[in-house]
């Protein structure tokens, strides 16, 4: 059911923000497309996996707070749209187990590294789980970002894939935390560059 459920809510949402917003994608080209991979984007509202979704071609399975799962109406639409609960602040080890499972699996794995949505558009520093799931994965680190001009009708929304950062770069030993720190810098750099290059076209 998972599938074309996800496919159809993909389609409708994109038809009703066509319509209300300005969309502009760029560097879908650089999905990997022969394995998993987990997404990391920022994190600027709360539509923002609706949004980033619309241009990549496999499913995405979103880690989401496990408040949002309390909602019986709530949980039955987001797990049937391929989301799964975790509890943050708690080393939920399940989470972990099922977003490893999920990029092992060879789908895409949609994570917000920053773990809350930033008040003021400015990237916010990123937690280390993608980074941790990547070297438990074997999978790649695919950053993007997204950027609101507005939330009115006809505002600009930007999204950009960057190119990713292949597994065979991310050469972390078990608990090697210097490691693990210096791949999250990376990350959030590939990131903010994205968005610093969508502003600045915006700008022009």
């Amino acid at each position: 059911m998972t599938n074309w459920f996800y496919y159809l809510g993909k389609a409708l949402t994109g038809f009703i923000f066509r319509i209300w917003f300005h969309l502009e994608f760029y560097g879908q080209e650089n999905q990997p497309k022969d394995h998993g991979y987990i997404l990391c984007c920022n994190h600027r509202s709360g539509l923002d996996p609706v949004l980033v979704a619309q241009k990549v071609k496999k499913p995405i399975r979103y880690m989401a707070k496990s408040e949002l799962f309390q909602n019986k109406f709530v949980s039955f639409i987001i797990r049937h749209l391929g989301a799964f609960p975790v509890a943050r602040g708690k080393g939920d080890t399940s989470a972990i187990d099922t977003a490893v499972e999920t990029v092992k699996g060879g789908r895409v794995l949609g994570l917000f590294p920053e773990g809350t949505r930033s008040p003021d558009g400015q990237l916010l520093r990123f937690k280390s789980g993608a980074v941790v799931i990547a070297a438990q994965s074997k999978g790649d680190l695919l950053p993007a970002a997204i950027w609101y001009s507005g939330k009115k009708f006809r505002s600009k929304v930007i999204i950009r894939y960057g190119k990713p950062i292949p597994n065979s770069e991310i050469l972390i030993e078990e608990h090697a935390a210097k490691q693990i720190k210096e791949v999250v810098s990376r990350l959030h750099n590939e990131v903010e560059k994205l968005l610093e290059e969508t502003k600045s076209c915006e700008l022009r």
